[in-house]
């Protein structure tokens, strides 16, 4: 396009030239041809003749005028999208999706456990490089210490749609527990080179399942949320639960009692423990468990369970003998206890628990339906209590 030299263009002309087929028209802002621009101010131009209106019929001076308030129109629609777009590109934790779980809840109260049956997740955030994610579940029972009542999942490498199709269990839970509980699932990244990554987690209060009915749950994720306990004003430092230690609950132990009256015996199983507490500096113990029946202190009144390694959960199932006739067994008691093994030093003390006429509440009502109900094998799960029954080793 030639311009002729007799002719010359200012700059504000020269910068909104329109560059359509025609003549050369001066337009008012260069937001006409930039629609994804905000609006400049407008370009104050040297002042001239107004412009003479078109007489061509096939562009009436209403057709004029419609088509400026179209582009009006679509101007102001882009600067709409522009505003979306700039709010979904805006990377924060509030605005970002985590994806969904699904599982399922089941409260066996004759049993005296929580079956939680994780199903799948669905559109996790991706946590690594490739875009993908290699997903686990982990579950934790609120409040309490961590590591002694810890479930997970096994890991599902390079995917946002995991599919687990797991039961995992927890022993030894009560109706004080559903009452008082909560359930926290956590989805989290697995990293071989590094820390595992969290990705996201929903807590379930325990207080809305009913005994011996599935509930079923499809939950988008959560942040992870740090309830504050207590604050300690000497020091400054607020208390989470996430990083609490379970001082009263040392935990549990499930007992067998049967008096059978064709071997003339009490038959006595330890037949697991649950969110014991932690001795060792791994954050576990290698557990184990002490029977006497008192008074006697002989050899035979005295037995010990296997040792587990480095666990909170041990499961024993192992069975004890003690020869004794019916009628004595209201002068006895029988003291329970479990140990943290330490090769080459004493054994730390754990918890324990009497059982006997002198004992109350749950243990006593135990022992009393062994000795009412010959040959039926009796389970109760025990609190462990600090008490140590000074048990030599």
């Amino acid at each position: 396009m030639s311009v002729p030299k007799s002719h010359k263009i200012s700059i504000q002309e020269h910068m909104a030239i329109n560059v359509c087929p025609g003549p050369i028209r001066p337009i008012k802002q260069i937001s006409d041809f930039f629609p994804r621009f905000h609006d400049f101010p407008a370009m104050v131009l040297p002042k001239r003749d107004p412009p003479i209106q078109s007489c061509d019929p096939l562009e009436p001076a209403e057709e004029q005028k419609d088509r400026d308030e179209e582009r009006e129109v679509e101007r102001e629609r882009d600067k709409e999208s522009d505003i979306e777009a700039e709010g979904d590109s805006y990377d924060s934790d509030d605005a970002t999706y985590l994806g969904t779980l699904e599982f399922s809840l089941l409260f066996d109260q004759e049993n005296n456990a929580l079956n939680c049956s994780v199903h799948r997740a669905k559109g996790l955030k991706p946590m690594d490089s490739n875009g993908l994610a290699d997903p686990y579940v982990k579950l934790h029972l609120l409040p309490g210490a961590s590591k002694a009542n810890k479930l997970r999942t096994k890991t599902l490498r390079n995917t946002l749609n995991p599919v687990w199709n797991e039961t995992l269990t927890y022993y030894g839970i009560t109706e004080a527990d559903m009452a008082q509980k909560t359930l926290r699932l956590c989805v989290c990244d697995m990293d071989r080179l590094g820390r595992n990554e969290f990705i996201g987690e929903t807590r379930v209060p325990l207080k809305k399942l009913t005994a011996g009915q599935t509930k079923n749950y499809n939950i988008c994720l959560e942040r992870q949320q740090l309830t504050k306990l207590t604050t300690n004003t000497e020091r400054g430092m607020a208390l989470y639960e996430e990083e609490a230690v379970a001082c009263v609950d040392r935990g549990r132990v499930l007992v067998s009692l049967c008096y059978s009256v064709q071997r003339g015996a009490l038959l006595v199983g330890i037949v697991r423990c649950a969110h014991l507490a932690a001795m060792d500096s791994n954050g576990y113990s290698d557990p184990f468990v002490k029977i006497v029946l008192r008074p006697d202190t002989g050899k035979k009144s005295k037995y010990k369970t296997s040792v587990k390694k480095k666990t909170l959960n041990p499961e024993f199932n192992e069975e004890f003998v003690y020869e004794i006739p019916h009628e004595e067994l209201a002068k006895k008691t029988l003291e329970i206890s479990v140990w943290d093994y330490d090769l080459g030093m004493s054994n730390d003390f754990i918890g324990g628990i009497q059982l006997g006429i002198d004992a109350k509440g749950e243990r006593l009502r135990h022992w009393f339906e062994c000795l009412k109900h010959k040959d039926k094998k009796v389970e109760c799960w025990h609190t462990l209590t600090n008490d140590n029954p000074d048990v030599s080793d």
